[in-house]
Formats: structure tokens, sequence, C-alpha cells
């Protein structure tokens, strides 16, 4: 498993719960994500940018980092011409802190994104089509990877389908597995459209019950829902320590097989507990 990376808020990339999308077309906009609660603020260069205005948000973006600033950036897929031209602002940028790159299909897109930004550059590949859900295990193994995430609503667009949990549901196992698979850490969820806390909450334990540790967002209020759920409660924590003072961090005192399993998860709730500190 690659080496994690902080975000531009201090998180760990690998346990990053709250991915926002902030369009960087006007300037004020990347300005005021800076302060958001959101653990990773992604500079959307795809799907937030009309048409028309590519090049300004892509100066925008040069401007941000050009200034000391870090960031992450959602560039466009590779069947577009944008996508050279996001490269092309990046491979000179200063401090990029990773890459996005949406509508990922296959391994070699990944590479031939790698390539082409300062080495050692993290990418989360967005998985959006079936094409891209087949190839996951290769996008995954891909260098560079250290995430996917679903664009659940291209993938639906994409088969068809409905925005119910059975319908996504081995959508979403099939990039849990994947990533797995390739030991790079667990996948992040595509957005949920509603305001209602209750529905979001669902919709945040819908991805966190297929595995999945983080998920994608449109505002500081969603990023704050994510964070809150997603963090360990004071109960778990309490829990979470008292497994460990009993059997012991290196399992020294692990008497029953059932005894390790609750290690393992007491150990990983401590971690959290502490990098979202």
């Amino acid at each position: 498993m690659s080496t994690p990376t902080l975000s531009p808020h201090s998180v760990e990339t690998s346990v990053a719960r709250s991915w926002m999308l902030r369009g960087p077309a006007i300037y004020s906009d990347i300005v005021a994500a800076e302060t958001s609660c959101a653990d990773v603020v992604v500079l959307d260069l795809e799907d937030s940018v009309a048409e028309q205005e590519k090049h300004y948000a892509r100066e925008n973006v040069w401007r941000w980092l050009d200034q000391g600033h870090s960031a992450w950036v959602r560039i466009n897929d590779v069947s577009t011409s944008h996508w050279s031209h996001d490269l092309d602002m990046l491979a000179a940028a200063r401090d990029v802190a990773g890459v996005m790159l949406a509508k990922s299909e296959h391994r070699d897109q990944i590479a031939a994104t790698a390539e082409r930004l300062p080495a050692g550059t993290p990418i989360v590949a967005l998985v959006e089509s079936a094409l891209g859900l087949e190839e996951a295990r290769g996008i995954a193994s891909a260098p560079g990877v250290v995430r996917l995430a679903f664009g659940t609503g291209d993938f639906r667009k994409d088969i068809g389908a409905a925005a119910d949990p059975v319908s996504l549901a081995y959508a979403r196992s099939r990039l849990v597995v994947a990533s797995r698979a390739e030991r790079i850490h667990a996948p992040i969820d595509g957005p949920t459209l509603t305001d209602r806390v209750r529905e979001y909450r669902d919709g945040i334990n819908i991805g966190v019950a297929a595995g999945m540790t983080g998920k994608l967002c449109l505002s500081e209020k969603h990023a704050r829902l994510i964070n809150d759920e997603l963090t360990p409660s004071a109960a778990d924590v309490a829990w979470a320590e008292d497994t460990i003072a009993k059997l012991g961090e290196e399992g020294t005192n692990v008497k029953y097989g059932s005894e390790r399993p609750q290690l393992e998860r007491a150990l990983k709730i401590r971690r959290l507990a502490a990098a979202f500190s």
C-alpha cells in the first residue's frame, strides 16, 4: 500500500472522509473553500465548470497554486482536449496535492496521466461507467492511484440504473473488492443530492455498509455531516481503549480466535480517532 499523503487540511488522504468538489471559475470560491471543514477540497475543472469557462477556471487554479497553496484538482477525462490542457498546467504548477481523474476507464489512462504529473503525485481514479467498473482492478493497480471514487450520477446515466441502494450495491462492492485486492485504501462514495439531514445520513451509511470510507460532496454543510458520521463516536473510542487494554496492543492477551478481529477493529478506531482529532 502506498505511503499516505496529507490533504491540504492535514488529514491523511488514506482516511479522508469528506471530499468537497468546488468549481474554480470564480476565484473567491477557491479562497472560501480553503477555510471549509472538508477533509479534502478538490478544485473541479470538470463538471463544475461550463465549457466556455474552462480556460478561465484553469487560470484560477494556476494562480492559487502559484501563490504557494496546495490543492487537489479534478481534471477532465482523457477523451477531451481539456485533459491535456489541464495536465500542461499542473505539470508546471507548484505543490499539487493530488489529482482526481474523471471518467477513468482503463489502467493505461491512469499511467498516461501519471507520466505527465510531477513524480509521486497521488491520483484518485473516478469510476463513472460500466467499462470503468469492469476495469476497476486494473485501474486500482495503476501507478499513483491511492483510492478509487464512485461517480454515481454518470454511472447511473451510463447503465440506466436507479439511485436506490440495491441498484448500485454491486458497483459499490466491486470498487471495494478491487481496492482491497490491490491493497489500496477503501474507495470514496459518490455524492447524495439532498439537503434533508436524515436522508443525507442514510446516503452516507449506504456507502459505509458497502465498505467505503469517504464520500464526495458539493457543500460544506454536507462535508460536516460526512465528517460527523464517519468519525468514531466517544462510545466507540471508549470501547476500543477498553478492548486494547484487555487484549494488549500486540495481542499478547488474546486467548480466543474471535478476539483478534475485535482487537484489529479497536486499533483501527484508535487510529481514526487520532487522525481526525
